[in-house]
């Protein structure tokens, strides 16, 4: 068997978890994503790689490296999905990072310093509204008492999620690596966007990521029967929400220069009915940039029109910003590594920054980080039909394994 016929088994056994029948649904801390976490568990030691998983879920396996005392060299990315999302967004990353691993046993190579994969858990933000949470605990960036009561769509806070996977919440904080010194980290992703299609690159080398603050507003008005209320005299909590929408597409429009952007993703009318004036909606809120200052001008226009709404419809209005993140800009020296890698291979490569969130940019704190892009087929993401050529695949696998073993030599320096 092939490496291209291997990978491709292993891409489908990983990805045969999942709830839904449309897409894949992989919730983090669900049942399918426990199953295919424990799944991959026991690929990882089939490959001889010593398995562990700390107190936030993360899996780390780790192949020891010849010389003592060396710090490791971290590749991985996410196994969790969105609800139906597709099959390639974070699993290229996981499963890369194995078939790297792989190819080392098979060559009979060993190098210098050991190398790791690292699963991370909820890396998605479909489940709490917060985004990678098990790489944020393991650079100390996890705030517990903020994120404690979060909750699912059904309801159940974080803590119980956790805890129904036999994780006590309280003890994240020992997660964390910031004591311990690690090499570098490296991060293989499908693009989620379109550039590299369109301009037939094969490669994305990531200069920075964007990064999002994330809102949830809660509009409150007056629930009435809507064909005894005057349209005068009512306090609609929907047409509330709809302004706010709708005033935060048209201030991002002027910042787009930035790569800014913004979102709401999530409307909830509760008690919603079809002859009910709605009372009370909660929307969910995400706007990101490269650029902290377009970020803030999004973010002080929203807060305006929010007391102008408050005023004119008199509506109460309650907003609470649940995770505020920062650009990250990734290694300059890794990506002149990849970059050479690139040229002397004949890869069209591009450099560009990632207006996605990811893994990379909390490991970003504990390590030099390189992001690698592979492309996505019309730019989809987060969809049922999001696709990657295997054969791009592939390539990016090749890239990651060379750019793995340059780093994996004692004599080469980070700063």
């Amino acid at each position: 068997m092939n490496s291209k016929e291997r990978y491709q088994i292993l891409f489908n056994k990983i990805n045969q978890y999942n709830s839904g029948e449309k897409g894949i649904t992989r919730i983090a801390y669900s049942k399918e994503e426990q199953s295919c976490t424990y799944n991959f568990m026991r690929m990882c030691k089939a490959e001889g790689l010593h398995i562990r998983m700390d107190q936030c879920g993360n899996v780390i396996a780790r192949r020891g490296g010849s010389i003592k005392g060396l710090p490791p060299v971290i590749m991985g990315s996410h196994l969790d999905t969105v609800y139906q999302g597709g099959k390639y967004d974070g699993v290229v990353g996981v499963t890369a990072a194995l078939e790297v691993m792989k190819r080392l046993n098979e060559k009979g190579i060993k190098t210098d310093h050991p190398i790791e994969i690292i699963s991370f858990a909820c890396e998605e933000s479909a489940r709490f509204g917060v985004s990678t949470i098990g790489s944020k605990a393991m650079a100390g960036l996890f705030d517990k008492e903020k994120y404690r009561f979060l909750k699912d769509r059904d309801g159940i806070p974080m803590d119980k999620a956790l805890s129904l996977c036999a994780l006590d919440f309280n003890s994240i904080d020992q997660a964390s690596r910031v004591n311990e010194k690690i090499k570098a980290f490296f991060e293989l992703h499908v693009e989620q966007g379109p550039v590299l299609i369109n301009k037939e690159k094969k490669v994305g080398i990531v200069t920075g990521i964007a990064a999002p603050v994330r809102l949830i507003i809660k509009i409150s008005g007056t629930a009435s029967h809507s064909g005894s209320t005057p349209m005068n005299m009512r306090k609609d909590a929907f047409l509330g929400a709809s302004e706010i929408a709708l005033a935060l597409e048209k201030v991002a429009i002027k910042e787009q220069h930035y790569g800014t952007v913004a979102t709401v993703g999530v409307v909830d009318i509760h008690s919603g009915a079809m002859n009910v004036v709605p009372g009370e909606v909660e929307i969910k809120v995400d706007i990101r940039s490269t650029s902290l200052s377009s970020r803030q001008r999004v973010l002080d226009h929203l807060y305006q029109t929010i007391q102008t709404i408050r005023r004119n419809r008199k509506l109460k209005i309650m907003s609470n910003e649940i995770s505020v993140e920062e650009p990250v800009l990734l290694s300059t020296e890794i990506n002149d590594v990849i970059q050479s890698i690139c040229e002397r291979k004949n890869l069209p490569y591009n450099f560009m920054p990632s207006g996605a969130g990811h893994d990379a940019m909390n490991m970003r704190k504990l390590c030099p980080t390189g992001l690698i892009f592979v492309p996505s087929v019309d730019g989809l993401s987060h969809h049922p039909d999001e696709y990657t050529e295997l054969d791009d695949i592939l390539i990016g696998i090749d890239l990651l394994e060379e750019t793995i073993l340059h780093f994996a030599k004692n004599n080469t320096k980070l700063a």
